[in-house]
């Protein structure tokens, strides 16, 4: 006869997604430089007025740009 063995409820592995999050803005515009192989964007800051944009460079270096914005408002706000 077979014993039911106590089974243990899987937690679920942390997305890779949520540690790389980059908070939509709409202020920030990318530019996608290559799509194929692997997509390459360059993102800008339109911040404050829409006319100048502040280059950023590719994501990983505006990833802690945009984290350290102090301008709160300009987040979308289901992101919250």
């Amino acid at each position: 006869m077979a014993l039911l063995q106590p089974f243990a409820k899987p937690v679920p592995a942390p997305a890779a997604e949520a540690i790389d999050h980059l908070r939509r803005c709409t202020y920030r515009r990318l530019i996608a430089v290559r799509k194929r192989p692997d997509a390459v964007y360059e993102a800008e800051c339109l911040y404050p007025d829409r006319k100048v944009p502040i280059p950023l460079g590719d994501l990983a270096s505006a990833r802690p740009i945009c984290a350290s914005c102090t301008a709160s408002h300009i987040f979308r706000p289901d992101e919250d």
